[in-house]
């Protein structure tokens, strides 16, 4: 259960990392990349763990990739557009 979270959580700092500096552009402030990584990567071990029990470390492993992965995908922001609110336009005067 040690080699679970030490290893999730050295995966998660790694994921951070790279996309931290891969996507500087896209992503918010490094700190908070570098907390989502690994905050993912011990969900997804505990959730792995939880779901197939003791014994099973590669299987953990994976399932930390995955929700680190996935976690840290939802802080991308779209290329191109301001964030101000979706749908709406400034209205133009006739």
């Amino acid at each position: 259960m040690i080699w679970e979270f030490l290893g999730s959580m050295l995966i998660g700092l790694a994921l951070g990392w790279t996309a931290s500096h891969r996507l500087p552009d896209r992503l918010p402030a490094p700190r908070v990349v570098l907390a989502t990584g690994p905050a993912g990567a011990l969900f997804g071990a505990y959730l792995t763990h939880a779901a197939l029990g003791p014994g099973h470390l590669t299987a953990a492993l994976v399932g930390a990739v995955s929700v680190g992965a996935v976690s840290l995908s939802l802080l991308v922001r779209p290329v191109g557009r301001r964030l101000g609110r979706a749908g709406f336009s400034s209205p133009s005067r006739v």
